[in-house]
């Protein structure tokens, strides 16, 4: 327990420092590592104090490749002058080995001859490969989270603009209904403004995260609801039912997309018998089901009830933040249009 904790908080410290830190903090443990397995061999187990200025070499062109010549030439698709410059550096590090550092440290043995190309090659490879593949791979691993983090903010941005788009849309509605009942001097203005505000309260201030509490959610589309049952009056009936869980989170203004188009084509196309029938449920095991059922005239225009900002809308919002975790069907049966969608929750607490 004890090294796991001691293990969790290194991660976090090393999670809070800068790329740069991280990078240096692992290049110093990658070359420490390298040089334990070139230095340490079982046919060589003992460390030998020349073996330190050879390594360095070998890690010098591995240095240039690295930080010169993959970000200048490789990465920049200038293939000819990354290969002539690697194969000057190859030839400078064997030129430092073969006339500094042998003629230092074995003057009457290695450093008496040549032995070409090849042999020579094959003791500054290895070492030089690993510390180069390595750094390959964390190059491509810094492009890939600045890859995701370029993706998750876009995905923020489109997910703020639609969000921005539902407002709009509802108080356009909502707004024309009030003045009708203004113009009317009905006495139901006053209880008109005051869900208006409640509900516009949670919009402005409460639907600023991209979750929220799902009964919190479920508050509010009741708020609405009972806004927009003003509009119906005798002309027919409104059903609103819940059996949900407490400790989940959706997207906010989901639902209330559907039920505004309900309430919108209900009234519209009828001057009576309208019925609107909303449902929410949550199963045992965290799955959102909603249906939300509305008639209409057969006679009037409905080409646009599946289309519209506010659908469109709600199905990009459904496909950014619930991907391959919801399912959502849209049909006309006579003079119903019906829709349902199940989705999978997240718990409050748990990541999405």
């Amino acid at each position: 327990m004890t090294l796991s904790l001691i293990f969790d908080g290194m991660v976090k410290v090393f999670k809070k420092l800068t790329l740069r830190t991280r990078e240096i903090i692992f290049q110093v443990i990658l070359h420490g590592l390298v040089f334990i397995f070139y230095a340490v061999s079982r046919q060589h187990p003992q460390f030998e104090s020349y073996e330190i200025p050879f390594f360095l070499n070998y890690a010098l062109l591995a240095f240039i490749i690295n930080y010169f010549l993959l970000p200048k030439f490789l990465y920049q698709k200038k293939y000819t002058r990354f290969i002539l410059f690697l194969l000057l550096t190859l030839v400078g590090v064997i030129l430092i080995e073969e006339l500094f550092l042998e003629q230092i440290f074995f003057p009457d043995t290695r450093g008496t001859n040549f032995p070409g190309i090849f042999f020579t090659l094959l003791g500054i490879l290895p070492v030089s490969t690993i510390l180069v593949g390595l750094k390959t791979i964390w190059d491509a691993f810094v492009k890939q989270r600045e890859l995701e983090e370029l993706q998750n903010a876009a995905t923020e941005n489109e997910l703020q603009f639609l969000k921005s788009q539902i407002n709009p849309h509802f108080l356009f509605n909502n707004l024309n209904n009030l003045y009708a009942h203004a113009i009317e001097g009905s006495s139901k203005t006053p209880d008109i403004i005051l869900e208006l505000s409640s509900v516009l309260r949670y919009m402005l201030y409460d639907c600023k995260a991209r979750y929220v509490a799902l009964d919190k959610e479920v508050e509010q589309l009741e708020n609405f609801i009972n806004i927009s049952e003003m509009q119906i009056e005798d002309r027919g009936k409104v059903t609103f039912e819940t059996d949900i869980q407490y400790g989940y989170k959706i997207a906010p203004l989901l639902l209330s997309v559907f039920v505004e188009n309900a309430f919108k084509h209900s009234t519209a196309s009828q001057a009576k018998d309208i019925d609107i029938y909303v449902k929410v449920k949550v199963t045992v095991d965290g799955e959102l089901h909603f249906t939300c059922e509305n008639t209409f005239a057969r006679e009037s225009n409905i080409s646009s009830i599946s289309s519209g900002i506010g659908l469109e809308n709600v199905r990009k919002r459904l496909q950014l933040l619930y991907p391959d975790q919801h399912h959502l069907d849209i049909s006309i049966e006579k003079n119903r249009y019906k829709v349902f969608l199940s989705l999978s929750l997240n718990r409050i607490g748990e990541e999405a």
